[in-house]
């Protein structure tokens, strides 16, 4: 009796002791390395989710491609190979419809207006009644920011000399560089590298934090600065079950780390563009700026995609036509509030 007692309470201590240490882990795919601006912002949202959630929910992000790839991505959160992970609507141009208003050729190039836009609109009951229906549910956004273009052995000094340039393009960017004609190439932009290196590909659409992450700066010899709109479909999806799984108290730590990581990464990718210029000067890369005339003619070639989505968005559930201005206007609403009052991070640093 007395072993058979200690034995019962040996197993009820050990059920106090994981009742009282209990905690949520949730694992998150990411298909690109630890480094770099994005890389420090899904840290930081991780880490911002243990602290409001006092140790409830711990995030462990599997990064590199170690769960699935960029392109793998959204079917293998929707199955629950993961929790949640980073997705890129660009990759999944029909699910993905909704978020890929972000992806639209506008006249934007600012990063935190941008986010803010999306994430705005992305939590609204039509986008997210959108994506439960693919067992997904919207938790955060980033920005590539603005949309630039780097080359090796080449330059693109002006629209002209897009033709006949073998370009990693994607979405609507990619399509208008097509239309000008470039021979497009499908290629991840963690392949870009080596794309470059082996002249598989003479440029690639890029972003200037994203060629210091990758390292890219060391196969350019030139990097123009369109400074058009933004692939602004990137950012954290979870697997629906999962998310209703938990209490009401850890999705709201979940949704309001998610909405603040705007303007945390809008702080860090201001800084780090800035950064990653100066080092392919350093690296002996040449900065082009393209003429404000050249840029134009850009956009405007970039119009028609603004309908097509409008199209496609129309055919998955949504009022495309309305869902686009509601976007606009948000994009408005937060060049105003930029104008008048400053970055977020401006204000808290002074």
């Amino acid at each position: 009796m007395n072993f058979l007692k200690k034995t019962v309470l040996a197993a009820a201590m050990s059920v106090l002791a994981t009742a009282s240490y209990a905690e949520t882990t949730l694992i998150h795919g990411e298909a690109g390395p630890n480094r770099g601006a994005r890389a420090v912002a899904l840290q930081w949202f991780a880490d911002q989710v243990g602290e409001r959630s006092d140790g409830d929910i711990k995030i462990d992000i599997q990064w590199g491609g170690a769960l699935f790839k960029a392109k793998a991505a959204m079917q293998s959160i929707a199955d629950g190979v993961a929790d949640m992970g980073s997705v890129i609507a660009v990759y999944y141009p029909q699910d993905l419809a909704a978020y890929g208003i972000a992806d639209l050729p506008l006249d934007n190039p600012d990063a935190w207006v941008g986010m803010r836009a999306t994430d705005d609109l992305m939590r609204t009951d039509a986008m997210q009644n959108n994506f439960a229906e693919r067992d997904l549910r919207y938790i955060g956004t980033w920005t590539t920011s603005q949309v630039n273009i780097g080359c090796k052995d080449t330059a693109i000094r002006s629209v002209a000399d897009i033709a006949g340039k073998k370009v990693r393009g994607t979405g609507a960017y990619g399509k208008v560089m097509g239309e000008e004609g470039a021979n497009l190439v499908s290629m991840s932009i963690y392949d870009a590298y080596q794309g470059l290196d082996t002249g598989l590909i003479d440029c690639s659409q890029g972003y200037s934090y994203a060629v210091a992450a990758l390292k890219q700066g060391e196969v350019m010899t030139s990097y123009t600065m369109l400074n058009w709109g933004q692939v602004g479909g990137v950012g954290i999806f979870m697997n629906l079950d999962a998310y209703e799984g938990l209490s009401d108290e850890q999705r709201a730590v979940l949704d309001g780390a998610g909405k603040d990581m705007a303007d945390e990464f809008g702080r860090l990718i201001t800084a780090a563009n800035d950064a990653a210029i100066v080092s392919m000067k350093e690296q002996g890369v040449e900065i082009i700026e393209l003429p404000a005339a050249e840029r134009a003619k850009l956009i405007a070639g970039g119009e028609k995609y603004l309908d097509q989505w409008v199209e496609t968005a129309t055919k998955g559930g949504l009022d495309g036509a309305a869902v686009l201005e509601e976007y606009k206007a948000l994009l408005a609403k937060y060049t105003a509030e930029r104008d008048a009052n400053g970055y977020p991070w401006a204000k808290t640093s002074n």
